[in-house]
């Protein structure tokens, strides 16, 4: 029995150093583009599970069918999770499609009937996946709110969900916000030309102006002024506090003296 158990405690020591050289010397990919091997996912997301489970276990969920606290969520979902957890209409954005582990698509399957779970992960977000510890800037009342939200979500069609997060108020948690970037729609062709038409607009702006300023010598020339008038002599004095030129050449190089 005594040497068995070296032979597991030598096998052990062998297995942890090779592992350890491994990491140090950098065999392990750790780019987001390289799926984990099968038995280490199945490993890392029993590990996640559990720890939520266990965390979570002795949650009080709140009333999830308050209008109030789902209609709260509702801007705060759009404003902040849409991106990663999409919702009905968007399918797909620049995050959820590089991030991995991949989010999960909460407009399908919502609370995944364990709001507490789901409350604990909100909070407290997850290590080394791109979840926020959103309880960091949000009271419970307002992640709770997220939560009711999400119990209701996958009901929700495009239109639905679209009128509820008109009518919430939108981003708002008591403090701390900060401009978020709504992907809602990002992928949209409509939104795309919205936004092509707007440099040509300033363009045709500053053509217009550029044209405007060019024009103006000609426009402006006071005829009568070219000829030594007492109209141009004002103006020259206005521009240049100089009485107006008396003589001019003329395109064939003789000089045209003018009279006083």
């Amino acid at each position: 029995m005594k040497k068995i158990i070296t032979t597991l405690l030598a096998a052990s020591a062998v297995g942890s150093a090779a592992v350890l050289g491994a990491a140090y010397f950098g065999l392990f990919n750790v780019g987001a583009d390289d799926p984990h091997f099968p038995a280490v996912h199945a490993f890392l997301a029993m590990a996640r599970d559990r720890s939520i489970e266990v965390r979570a276990k002795d949650i009080e969920v709140p009333n999830l069918k308050d209008e109030a606290l789902i209609r709260t969520g509702a801007g705060n979902y759009n404003a902040m999770c849409i991106g990663c957890h999409l919702a009905p209409g968007v399918d797909k954005t620049e995050l959820s499609q590089a991030l991995y582990p991949s989010p999960p698509d909460l407009s399908k399957i919502g609370v995944s009937a364990d709001p507490a779970a789901a409350f604990w992960t909100i909070k407290h977000g997850i290590k080394a996946t791109g979840m926020p510890a959103w309880g960091k800037s949000m009271g419970d009342q307002y992640i709770w709110g997220i939560v009711a939200f999400l119990d209701q979500l996958p009901q929700m069609n495009a239109e639905q969900y679209k009128a509820l997060v008109a009518t919430s108020g939108g981003h708002q948690h008591g403090g701390g916000e900060s401009d978020m970037h709504n992907h809602e729609g990002q992928h949209d062709k409509a939104n795309g030309e919205r936004h092509s038409e707007a440099a040509p607009a300033k363009d045709h702006h500053d053509r217009a102006q550029s044209e405007a300023h060019h024009a103006q010598p000609a426009d402006t020339k006071p005829e009568d002024g070219h000829h030594g008038t007492q109209d141009g002599a004002e103006v020259g004095s206005d521009h240049h506090s100089e009485p107006a030129p008396k003589t001019h050449t003329h395109s064939d190089g003789k000089e045209h003296i003018h009279g006083s």
